[in-house]
């Protein structure tokens, strides 16, 4: 049985739990964002909480969900620069920039190819190879109005980026506990290979600490280059369009990154604000989760799902060999 058909199983076996009023579906919404709240809730479990609600009720907040999820995880990165040093970010970010622009370049060549190979639509083709490559869903909102992209080609790339996150979140703690890869292997290779912020975080942070503070400085930094490869994409697709979303949070992140190294005043407060952005993470991947219907994951398709699968094998299995050898 497909894993399409097992979910069609169980949304059918969870009837009348859909057809719950909208009052009870919010009250129970609310009380399980709470739980996020304590310190037992992990990111992968509030994914997988997120996941579970989505197929066995309709979400109370959709049309609030991504707003919600764009600001918080905004914030929660900002706060976790408030327990990162200027000096080690420094050195994170010089030690990933090859890494950063060989994986880049790499992935958008593979999937130009893939897309002539699959006949992937072709803005769908290139919004999932530019997730894929930068920083998934930031990436796809920053360059979907440069190319003038429709809803349906934005909603599949989306889709792919925000399923495979979800797998990412699980799978990739688990294999570098097999492989016994160092905390800064596995902070670098989540920064490269992952799609999306939230879960290279997540899962950096399930690693350890300095897992997590080289994923977060590498990952932002790779984020950036939305800024030349939207200036490519204007010419690309022949676009007119002079507006280009640029990550202004990821200053605020290096701000807080230069407080918590030469500012002594904030160091007794530096803790809980990183202890706050954990928990910002951990709600903005139970949201995420609840995001993803079995509507959101019908409506991505064969092909352009196969492609964004492809890249990601592609980019985590010669990005780990790579960091294996020169990490």
């Amino acid at each position: 049985m497909t894993p399409v058909a097992i979910l069609d199983t169980f949304v059918l076996q969870n009837t009348k739990i859909m057809q719950m009023s909208l009052t009870t579906r919010k009250i129970i919404f609310i009380l399980a964002a709470i739980g996020c709240f304590f310190p037992f809730m992990s990111p992968p479990v509030a994914l997988l909480m997120g996941l579970i609600m989505a197929q066995v009720m309709e979400h109370p907040f959709l049309h609030l969900n991504h707003q919600a999820t764009n600001w918080l995880l905004k914030l929660a990165v900002i706060g976790l620069g408030f327990g990162m040093n200027l000096s080690f970010a420094l050195k994170a970010g010089k030690d990933g920039f090859l890494f950063t622009v060989a994986s880049i370049f790499g992935v958008l060549t593979l999937g130009f190819i893939l897309g002539k190979f699959f006949k992937t639509e072709r803005k769908t083709s290139f919004l999932i190879s530019s997730g894929t490559a930068i920083c998934g869903g930031s990436a796809i909102a920053a360059l979907s109005p440069v190319m003038k992209a429709g809803e349906k080609e934005i909603s599949a790339a989306l889709g792919i980026v925000f399923i495979l996150n979800s797998a990412a979140l699980f799978i990739f703690p688990s294999i570098g506990h097999a492989l016994h890869l160092s905390q800064s292997q596995f902070g670098m290779w989540c920064a490269i290979a992952i799609h999306d912020t939230s879960s290279v975080v997540g899962a950096a942070s399930k690693y350890g600490e300095q897992a997590l503070q080289i994923a977060t400085t590498v990952k932002l930094a790779r984020a950036l280059w939305i800024i030349p490869v939207a200036f490519g994409t204007a010419f690309l697709f022949k676009s007119d369009q002079k507006r280009i979303k640029i990550p202004y949070f990821i200053g605020l992140f290096i701000l807080a990154m230069l407080a918590n190294t030469y500012l002594p005043a904030v160091k007794p407060f530096a803790p809980y604000l990183v202890s706050l952005a954990k928990v910002g993470l951990t709600l903005t991947l139970f949201l995420i989760g609840s995001g993803l219907s079995l509507e959101v994951i019908k409506s991505v398709g064969v092909k352009p799902f196969a492609q964004g699968v492809i890249l990601w094998i592609a980019i985590s299995s010669v990005s780990l060999w790579a960091i294996m050898i020169l990490v």
